[in-house]
């Protein structure tokens, strides 16, 4: 929905942020909206709504209620948010407005190193976030936390331990490349080794689907679920069938793949929905069998691809 964002997360982009578009070569709300019926139409079911910050555009609340009147076909509207901006009311509002899955980006659970990471302050708002939502009525509730070693892969258990009397969902992220994130093999931790640390997990397929991103496990006696995304070490690029729309408007098939088509302005040339169609299936068809097209993480290191603000995360 943006490319702009409150935070300066280490991992994300530089201090000084990116470059980011002008609001006119952004997408509208109603572009927003059409897209969104025109893919519902197309058999699309799950939404997700991310950044950037997707709290810092104000017309959010519009644009959930907007895709609520799509819900006889969507059976999941999302955010992925750094929930800064937001507090239990605001959080109310969004969720009576459509808002059905929340995505909670969280790396630390230590104030100082919150600021190290982030650039800014502010845990104690996204911890009373966290506290509140599980009892908000919302289907799912996740945090999302890329763990970067000497940074906070000592924090796993800690995580993991949010889990236990909470209907929340921990997941853990392999940290991935993108341009000017500082990316590197040193500091990044595998899945394999996150899992060695943590210990004692269970696999967990009680709601397996055969095209989640997450590897689910669960502690014993906890009620929710810890998770892993694996993109660098056992990716999962054969069964993703998700597709990325970037805040201006660009189609991304692939995470780590280029961006040809423009979505706003085949819209704004006036381009009907079986052209627009026609397009998009095009791309789907041209999507590499793994990783856009590269061989492995040091790859896509190397190579050109937008900041992950830029992207959508």
């Amino acid at each position: 929905l943006t490319e702009r964002c409150n935070l300066r997360c280490v991992y994300c982009m530089p201090e000084e942020g990116v470059p980011v578009s002008p609001s006119g070569k952004l997408l509208t709300t109603d572009e927003v909206l059409q897209l969104a019926d025109m893919f519902t139409a197309a058999g699309v079911r799950k939404v997700r709504l991310t950044g950037g910050e997707p709290t810092l555009r104000r017309d959010l609340p519009d644009i959930l209620a907007g895709m609520r009147d799509l819900r006889s076909e969507l059976t999941s509207i999302g955010i992925t948010t750094n929930a800064i901006l937001l507090t239990p009311e605001k959080l109310r509002v969004l969720r009576d407005a459509g808002l059905t899955h929340l995505n909670v980006s969280l790396d630390t659970l230590h104030a100082d190193r919150f600021e190290k990471i982030t650039r800014r302050k502010g845990l104690h708002r996204v911890l009373s976030v966290l506290e509140a939502a599980p009892s908000m009525g919302f289907k799912s509730v996740k945090v999302n936390c890329v763990v970067m070693r000497d940074v906070n892969d000592d924090e796993l258990r800690d995580f993991v331990d949010m889990t236990r009397d909470a209907d929340l969902d921990m997941r853990f992220i392999e940290w991935m490349p993108f341009d000017k994130n500082g990316w590197n093999s040193s500091t990044f931790v595998s899945y394999q080794e996150m899992l060695d640390t943590i210990g004692n997990l269970s696999s967990d397929v009680t709601d397996f689907n055969p095209n989640d991103t997450t590897k689910w496990f669960r502690a014993d006696g906890h009620r929710g679920r810890v998770g892993f995304i694996t993109s660098m070490t056992e990716h999962f690029c054969g069964s993703c069938n998700r597709l990325r729309i970037t805040a201006d408007g660009r189609l991304k098939v692939c995470l780590f793949g280029d961006e040809k088509l423009s979505l706003r302005d085949e819209l704004r040339r006036g381009a009907t929905r079986d052209e627009l169609l026609e397009k998009i299936g095009k791309a789907v068809r041209g999507k590499h069998f793994k990783l856009g097209g590269h061989s492995d993480s040091e790859s896509i290191a190397k190579g050109e691809n937008r900041a992950m603000i830029l992207i959508g995360g």
